[in-house]
């Protein structure tokens, strides 16, 4: 999967903007400020997901303007095709010039991977942020999960509302049961499929940051579960299990009013040379990671869906050193990627590819 054609009417701080980019790999280079971001950001939005950067469809608006116009060209499904997404108050997308129901239905044409300086808060912060690689990256690859996820939070929140009521009203704990069983068949969904992508992803990624790191770092993670859950255990496995920990649980939920184990409870742990990434690592080790984590997350999508998802790279150059840069923009074969970056002294490490010079939101060049 490529796109061969980028045009954004009245995106940010884009009044209109075009370009056509190689098949391989692209560089998109300029000051800070100047729109190389929105660009990326813009490419991402056609996966159907929201903003990477957490932005509302207002905040997409070039000051002053009514609607923006997103439109890509792209080879994918053994074709050529077009997306568009026209975004007002709300998104509308069309796909090959047929409306579609939501933008979210864009989902499983268009796949991308996007790495952000934002993305950092997966190894920095806490255990949300590293859910939320997991639940992202299976969004994209199973269709059902987000719905499932959605579900299973309704249900967390209706078990947390009932917990925050026993002690005004004892006599709805026998209700808990009730809520216990669906808790536990949906979390027990989530789990399955968090643990058989992180066995997919961990050689992957163990490969990618490998050779990232010359050869000199070795890198582990591992799924850690609240419930205590076995890599190896099949959905009904693990729904006994969740079931049996909220028994044991209970009274300690009662008393904390929230419950204490299950899928929203879960963490990864993230390890270079056997130390804790979060404590160790420096900040070149933590975007190595990152960048592992998400090329492995490309290849999975290349590997269950048959086509090669976009990858954008926002601003990763800042903490990698030379060889890292080097294996990065030389050695990613095979997939079309998006590299943004301040210098051109990035851009020089460039054997083959295509080059993009953004300012003030105006592709000032285009360099073969």
């Amino acid at each position: 999967m490529y796109i061969t054609r980028i045009k954004l009417e009245q995106f940010r701080n884009m009044e209109e903007i075009e370009l056509y980019p190689c098949p391989g790999i692209n560089v998109i280079y300029g000051d800070n400020a100047q729109g190389k971001t929105n660009l990326a950001e813009a490419i991402w939005m056609f996966t159907g997901a929201k903003s990477f950067r957490g932005a509302k469809e207002k905040e997409m608006l070039r000051f002053g303007s009514e609607q923006t116009k997103l439109h890509i060209e792209f080879w994918g499904g053994d074709r050529h095709q077009s997306a568009d997404l026209h975004i007002r108050n709300q998104k509308t997308a069309y796909l090959n010039e047929i409306q579609l129901e939501s933008a979210t239905k864009l989902a499983g044409h268009f796949y991308a991977v996007v790495f952000s300086p934002t993305h950092l808060s997966l190894i920095k912060d806490g255990p949300a942020y590293r859910r939320k690689f997991l639940d992202t990256a299976l969004c994209q690859i199973i269709p059902k999960y987000e719905a499932n996820l959605r579900e299973y939070h309704r249900v967390l929140d209706q078990r947390n509302a009932l917990l925050k009521d026993l002690e005004r009203f004892p006599q709805l704990s026998d209700t808990l049961d009730i809520w216990d069983q669906h808790l536990a068949k949906c979390g027990a969904w989530l789990l399955y499929c968090r643990a058989q992508y992180v066995k997919r992803i961990l050689p992957m990624a163990c490969e990618v940051y490998t050779g990232i790191s010359g050869e000199k770092e070795t890198f582990f993670m591992e799924l850690e579960s609240s419930i205590g859950a076995d890599a190896d255990l099949d959905r009904e496995q693990l729904q006994k299990l969740f079931a049996e920990k909220l028994r044991e649980n209970r009274s300690n939920d009662i008393q904390k009013r929230s419950t204490s184990c299950g899928p929203h409870r879960d963490d990864l742990d993230l390890r270079v040379n056997d130390l804790p990434l979060r404590l160790y690592g420096s900040q070149g080790q933590q975007r190595s990671c990152v960048l592992a984590l998400k090329l492995a997350e490309c290849a999975v999508i290349e590997e269950l869906t048959g086509e090669s998802p976009v990858i954008l790279l926002d601003d990763v150059m800042s903490e990698l050193d030379s060889q890292r840069r080097s294996y990065l923009l030389n050695r990613i074969k095979g997939r079309q990627v998006f590299v943004t970056c301040c210098d051109q002294e990035s851009v020089q490490l460039l054997e083959e590819g295509r080059t993009f010079h953004i300012d003030c939101g105006h592709l000032l060049d285009e360099e073969a």
